[in-house]
């Protein structure tokens, strides 16, 4: 059932219609006895999950009894953290996911599907998992909060994926990733449907189809005007309809086409945001099909402070690194440890430029030079850099510097996805 859906490229829904508008759909449900939310953590600080959150709080008051942040593999929310994102919200509701303990296999996707999506490139089944606190009968409302952006591993973020890998196993999340890696990044980026999206929106519908979830979906982008992200979409159901929506809006608003292949991008990394090559690594995703043969890509990381949010994943990347697909194919194979963590084998592929292009990552004084250059990236000094390109004064898009050098630049990686024509294939 689709409660609402409103959203275009232009559109800007301010917080006090926004709120009038959850208000307007929680009453046309009448009553809820218990509700659980499950918003995404820090790491999706841009997604307005924040405010929402708050205002469902203010709605349903006591009722509203748990939120437990969407962590997949990420670390657990800080005090800190959770009173800046999610302002309002008693700190005694929060609950914390643990990926690897906390989760229940709810049915099991057969292999000849995961076969039949992936053309082939995988045959292993995959386990439906979510925490195990989504099952409690005493919800009568589940609320799943986020933003639909275009996404690496399954085409478009959360709906499903909120639930599956946000709130699901490890075993789950690793398979995911492995099969959206083995299917081909390129071909998933900026899609509503992939072969990891039909395998859980399989899930949703043979296992969990009576579970009480309403998904609200945020569409977020930057404002020229202000300079700041708003939102342009707001999409609220409990089926595929809703989350396709947001989706196609989405494709619209994030998506941007270059005019011709970028030569040198720089992103920047939010230091709020942005703490591992695990998420900063989006600036490599997002580009990748807007990068020409040979480009530069220069990331300024000035809180960069570990590879993989989770110290075993970090692990795994320190000790095999990001050095392509064959590469990582084989380690995979010939090495249990990234076997049973299928999800770092998929972050490595993600984070190669396959020799394509250059990857220079230009951290801050938490991470060194030696520790940068043997996972592969090249080293860039970010003083040095930000001197020379400096944050503050550089538009997103592109720039002629006084020397006439030709640079594009992005601001946040997360919010949109760059792609050339003649690679969006």
């Amino acid at each position: 059932m689709l409660y609402f859906a409103r959203g275009s490229k232009t559109d800007i829904i301010s917080d006090p219609e926004l709120n009038d508008i959850l208000r307007e759909v929680f009453d046309s449900m009448g009553p809820r006895r218990r509700v659980l939310a499950i918003p995404p953590d820090f790491t999706r600080l841009n997604s307005h999950a924040g405010p929402i959150t708050r205002m469902v709080n203010d709605y349903f008051g006591d009722a509203l009894t748990d939120v437990m942040p969407a962590l997949g593999t990420h670390t657990p929310m800080t005090e800190e953290q959770i009173g800046t994102m999610y302002a309002g919200v008693p700190a005694g509701k929060f609950r914390v996911h643990d990926w690897r303990n906390d989760v229940v296999t709810v049915g099991e996707v057969p292999a000849e599907y995961l076969s039949k999506v992936s053309e082939g490139r995988v045959n292993y089944s995959w386990p439906a998992q979510v925490n195990k606190l989504l099952l409690d009968t005493s919800f009568d409302l589940i609320l799943s909060v986020g933003q639909v952006v275009p996404h690496e591993v399954i085409g478009m973020a959360n709906y499903t994926k909120n639930i599956f890998v946000g709130v699901g196993g490890a075993e789950g999340i690793n398979k995911s990733h492995f099969l959206g890696a083995s299917y081909g990044m390129e071909r998933i980026m900026g899609r509503a449907r992939t072969p990891v999206r039909d395998v859980l929106e399989y899930a949703r519908v043979h296992f969990i189809p009576d579970l009480p979830i309403v998904y609200i979906l945020t569409v977020r982008a930057k404002d020229e005007a202000t300079g700041g992200i708003v939102t342009r979409g707001l999409f609220i159901g409990d089926d595929f309809e809703c989350f396709e929506k947001a989706s196609k809006l989405s494709l619209e608003t994030n998506f941007i086409m270059v005019d011709h292949e970028i030569r040198k991008c720089l992103v920047y990394l939010d230091p709020a945001e942005f703490k591992s090559t695990w998420l900063g690594n989006k600036a490599v995703y997002r580009t990748r099909m807007a990068l020409a043969d040979g480009a530069d890509l220069i990331i300024m990381a000035p809180a960069l402070k570990e590879f993989g949010e989770d110290p075993t994943i970090d692990a795994l990347i320190r000790k095999y690194g990001y050095k392509g697909t064959p590469h990582t194919l084989e380690a995979t194979e010939a090495n249990k440890d990234l076997q049973d963590n299928l999800s770092a084998s998929a972050h490595l592929i993600h984070g190669s430029s396959e020799g394509r292009f250059k990857i220079t990552y230009c951290p801050g004084p938490a991470m060194g030079k030696e520790e940068i250059e043997n996972v592969g990236f090249a080293y860039g000094d970010l003083a040095a850099i930000m001197k020379r390109y400096p944050a503050d004064r550089m538009k997103d898009g592109w720039n002629i510097m006084p020397d006439g050098e030709e640079v594009y630049y992005i601001s946040n990686p997360a919010l949109g996805l760059w792609a050339h024509p003649s690679r969006f294939v």
